[in-house]
Formats: C-alpha cells, sequence, structure tokens
C-alpha cells in the first residue's frame, strides 16, 4: 500500500511538472538564476598571505578585474564609439555609433529601447531588453575592450581620463553607482559577473589601501 501510495505521488508530480512545461513557467521549484550565488569573488583575508603588499594590491586588482572584463561591463566600454552585445559581445543591433555623446546618436538615442529598467519579452530568443535609468556608454576615455588588466588599471586611476575622480571618488562609484550595480541584475538571458556589488566594491577599496598597484 505505501508503495502504491508513493508511486501515485510520483506521477502526480511529475504530471504536474509537466503541465508546468507546456505552459511556459518552467518546471516546479525552479529557481531564479540571481537568487542562485554562484562564481564568487575572493574575499579579503584570501589575500592575507600575500605578505607584499604591493604583490597583494596586485592580486587584489586581479580580483577585481574579473568584474571589470566581465561582458556586462565591456559591453559598455567598448574600443570604438559602438557598443556590443551579448555574451560574445558582437556589435549592438541596430548599429549605434555614439560619436558625440555618451547617450547615443542623434534620433536614436539609448532610452529609445532601454528603459529605466529592465523589460522581459514573451517569445523572443532575447529574454529581455536591459534597462538603467542612468543607460548610457561609457566615455570614450574609458574604453576597456582589447586592453590588459593593467592597463585597464592604469587608466581606472588616471583622473585625466576617469573624469577626474579620486582614489575615494572611485571607491564610492564601484560601491554605490547604480548602473555599475545594474550588472548583477542584468534581466533575463544574461549572466551576472561574479560576486556581488558590495563585495566587489571592496576589493576596490581594499586595492587602494594597499597602495592601487597595477598588474604588470
Amino acid at each position: 500500500m505505501i508503495m502504491v501510495k508513493r508511486n501515485a505521488m510520483m506521477l502526480l508530480t511529475a504530471a504536474v511538472t509537466s503541465m508546468a512545461i507546456v505552459a511556459g513557467i518552467g518546471p516546479v521549484m525552479q529557481s531564479n538564476a540571481e537568487d542562485v550565488p554562484s562564481n564568487p569573488l575572493k574575499s579579503l583575508s584570501e589575500f592575507n598571505a600575500i605578505t607584499d603588499e604591493t604583490a597583494r594590491s596586485k592580486a587584489i586588482f586581479q580580483e577585481a578585474s574579473r568584474v571589470l572584463t566581465n561582458p556586462r561591463c565591456i559591453n559598455c566600454h567598448p574600443a570604438t564609439r559602438s557598443p556590443t552585445q551579448g555574451e560574445d559581445m558582437h556589435p549592438h543591433a541596430p548599429l549605434m555609433i555614439a560619436a558625440d555623446s555618451s547617450f547615443g546618436p542623434a534620433g536614436l538615442a539609448c532610452s529609445t529601447c532601454h528603459g529605466p529598467e529592465n523589460r522581459n519579452i514573451v517569445g523572443s530568443r532575447l529574454k529581455s531588453i536591459p534597462g538603467n535609468a542612468h543607460w548610457q556608454l561609457a566615455p570614450a576615455s574609458m574604453a576597456w575592450q582589447g586592453l590588459t588588466v593593467g592597463e585597464i588599471c592604469v587608466q581606472l586611476k588616471d583622473t585625466a581620463r576617469n573624469g577626474n575622480r579620486s582614489h575615494a571618488d572611485l571607491i564610492k562609484h564601484m560601491g554605490t553607482d547604480h548602473l555599475v550595480g545594474w550588472a548583477w541584475h542584468p534581466g533575463e538571458g544574461r549572466s551576472s559577473p561574479p560576486g556581488s556589488q558590495e563585495t566587489f566594491a571592496a576589493l576596490i577599496a581594499a586595492w587602494v589601501d594597499t597602495g592601487a598597484e597595477c598588474p604588470d
């Protein structure tokens, strides 16, 4: 009798799961990918074994660069004035050339398609259109694509290129800027950088505290 009841329960569960999949809402108890921590950034304590402060500073930035070189960041820091998109960082479609403004070309501003928040698309392979109230392309002086981690580091702390931001400003920007934070909430169909904005900002702060040294 126990076995019969157990089999009946298994059949019922399978039937409900199948109905959910057909209805397009996914398996029962399916987790949202954004709710499941994965690929975390190293904690600051993991760098304590590096006794040389210069070497520790370089190692901390190298870890932080896992965020900076992620497609969510690199796509908006392109080598040219044309943003890229997707995990493979292919050219933006439609082609966008923000020659004179970080907000898109005249007549076709970024806000034409990108609203103040992500917007899901039903029945499309794109899954969603990313959005943020501050959506814009990084300035030309902060182009990262094609640079080494060391080159990005030098560029990042160069006040002539980073918007005249001090080290303290960089820590605040990385830790509180809403558009930077979007990277960890990019909408359905996109992966997030490792860790979180908080852990990323903590790494940037530790990098500054150890001399803001750049990897070779």
